[in-house]
C-alpha cells in the first residue's frame, strides 16, 4: 500500500472530483432505473439496458478511484480514503461526499467514528 503526503492526496482528489461526482449523479440514475425495471414501471431514463449500461459504467467509475490507491469505503453516501501519516502515525485522510475539499482524516484503528479535521 503506498502513502499520500496530505499535498498529493489533495492533488489528486482534484483529480478524481470529477469522477466523483458523476459516480453520485449515476448512482441516482441507476437506483431509478433499478426500480423501474424491477417493478415493471416506465422511466424517463430508460430501461434494462441502460439499467446495465449504467451498472457498467460505475464499475468502470469505481475502478478508475481505486486504481489511483485511494479506497473506496462507502458507495452511499460516497465515501474515498486515502492511506496516509500523520505524526509517525498512520492515518486515512478522508473525503465524505459533500465535503469541497479533503479537511479529515482518521486513524486506522478508530475508523469513520473518529474522524478528526486536519489542522
Amino acid at each position: 500500500m503506498s502513502l499520500f503526503t496530505l499535498e498529493e492526496a489533495r492533488s489528486e482528489l482534484r483529480n478524481l472530483l470529477p469522477t466523483l461526482h458523476r459516480i453520485v449523479a449515476l448512482r441516482a440514475d441507476a437506483a431509478e432505473l433499478a426500480h423501474a425495471v424491477g417493478h415493471g414501471e416506465p422511466s424517463g431514463l430508460g430501461g434494462l439496458p441502460e439499467w446495465k449500461a449504467a451498472q457498467a459504467e460505475l464499475d468502470d467509475l469505481l475502478t478508475r478511484v481505486q486504481q489511483t490507491g485511494a479506497e473506496l469505503k462507502g458507495f452511499a453516501p460516497l465515501l474515498v480514503d486515502f492511506p496516509s501519516d500523520l505524526d509517525g502515525a498512520p492515518v486515512l485522510l478522508c473525503w465524505l461526499e459533500g465535503d469541497t475539499e479533503l479537511s479529515w482524516y482518521h486513524r486506522l484503528d478508530l475508523g469513520f467514528a473518529g474522524r478528526r479535521r486536519l489542522a
